[in-house]
């Protein structure tokens, strides 16, 4: 398989950066919220905030990006978090707190914006490898940032140091978009305006780009929320639903992994904290995998996932049921395996079903759908509980069996024309 173009490289190397800054952040709310003096009921509604303005934000953001362009829309976005950890770190109050988490919750979808981007600079059987690298730089930054926002919060105002280096590496983040080799040439040209005119053909309709162009961005974005709603209801609807399954079914095998290590094995959470370490570096030395379990599995994404969302139901299966340490160290780092390879499938599958000028759109879509399963993880976690510390991980191999039965009844769907030319050209 061909390397891929120095554009690409140079994306691989920059937007995973925010998430080390925003890693080494993350970790420190619940400590830095509960030093303002707030109730944990409080903390709680504070917390769940994110979530909700993610759910909504996501589509829309991700429509915006088809219409406006990737380049244009990824520096909007940059620029309002950096902006939200600017006023983080000059939180002394709940109300600078919650003030904080209105811009990242609105426009903190870097990640799904510049998926989309090197859905548009590599052929699509380029395309998975890619990503496979991109969440690969994405893991490092998530190994690296607690450890080093750990350090350097027991410094005195450590809290607010660490959010201003994030707003640092966000605004850098910025500057390297700007430059970066795919956007020369492309500021105000035909790549980076309106994109409708590449997607009529997927939403049904006829017309040239031009007259497209033609029309306010505000008007496109509401034609692609519609175009948006005919695809749920035609092929996307599939995938949709299987990203939220096996999403809800890894963050209910989550949801009690510390509880369950110290209830059912005598662990203490050290240890759990040590398989959780070690399964983030398998998971970013899975995405380097990629390639050759892809030719394992004849270039074919949706096959792949089928088998490892088959596997996933049989370890959360297998980790709910048994005794044995040995067994559950093993479910556990088989898990973090399939679960990296299955984001990378379940995201070129969302981006091989809206073709060349809806993939921000339904990624967006499908962040909204993760955000649904985050909301519900934790009730369903909780009922589960009360019945047995196994119950949560079983629940989860439920769904993932509900996943791999409804990928087993329907046939393949694709949007994207199936050449292998690279699309930035």
């Amino acid at each position: 398989m061909p390397a891929p173009s120095c554009p690409v490289t140079h994306s691989l190397c920059t937007w995973p950066q925010d998430l080390f800054g925003v890693s080494m952040v993350v970790p420190l709310l619940s400590l830095h919220v509960k030093s303002l003096g707030v109730s944990p009921t409080v903390a709680g509604i504070v917390g769940s905030s994110y979530g909700i303005l993610q759910f909504f934000s996501s589509t829309l953001v991700g429509c915006w990006s088809d219409v406006a362009g990737r380049q244009s829309s990824l520096l909007v976005c940059i620029l309002f978090s950096a902006l939200g950890y600017l006023i983080l770190g000059a939180s002394t109050n709940v109300f600078l707190f919650v003030l904080a988490r209105v811009p990242v919750g609105l426009f903190k979808h870097t990640l799904s914006i510049s998926k989309a981007l090197l859905s548009d600079l590599v052929s699509e059987k380029e395309r998975p490898l890619v990503l496979g690298q991109f969440n690969t730089a994405s893991s490092v930054g998530f190994i690296l940032g607690p450890v080093v926002g750990g350090y350097l919060t027991e410094l005195d105002g450590g809290f607010y140091l660490t959010a201003f280096i994030c707003f640092s590496v966000f605004i850098l983040n910025a500057g390297l978009v700007w430059i970066s080799p795919w956007s020369d040439g492309k500021r105000g040209g035909a790549k980076d305006g309106p994109r409708w005119g590449q997607s009529h053909a997927l939403w049904g309709r006829t017309g040239s780009g031009t007259q497209a162009a033609a029309r306010p961005p505000q008007v496109e974005v509401v034609a692609t929320l519609r175009g948006l709603w005919h695809l749920l209801g035609s092929a996307a609807w599939d995938v949709l639903l299987v990203r939220w399954l096996m999403a809800l079914a890894v963050m209910l095998y989550h949801s009690n992994f510390v509880l369950a290590l110290q209830e059912r094995f005598g662990l203490r959470p050290r240890m759990a904290g040590y398989l959780l370490g070690s399964g983030s570096a398998l998971g970013a030395l899975a995405g380097l995998a990629l390639g050759p379990v892809l030719r394992l599995a004849g270039h074919q994404p949706r096959q792949l996932l089928l088998h490892l969302s088959a596997l996933t139901c049989l370890l959360l299966l297998a980790f709910a049921a048994t005794r044995s340490v040995a067994v559950m160290v093993l479910c556990s780092t088989l898990l973090s395996v399939s679960t990296s390879i299955g984001r990378t499938c379940i995201t070129d599958l969302q981006l091989s079903v809206g073709g060349a000028g809806a993939g921000g759109a339904l990624l967006g879509l499908g962040q909204s759908v993760t955000a649904v399963g985050r909301v519900i993880a934790p009730l369903l976690s909780g009922v589960a509980q009360e019945v047995s510390p196994c119950a949560p991980p079983g629940l989860g191999a439920a769904l993932a069996l509900a996943a791999v039965i409804i990928m087993s009844l329907n046939r393949p769907h694709s949007g994207s024309d199936g050449s292998d030319r690279l699309k930035s050209e």
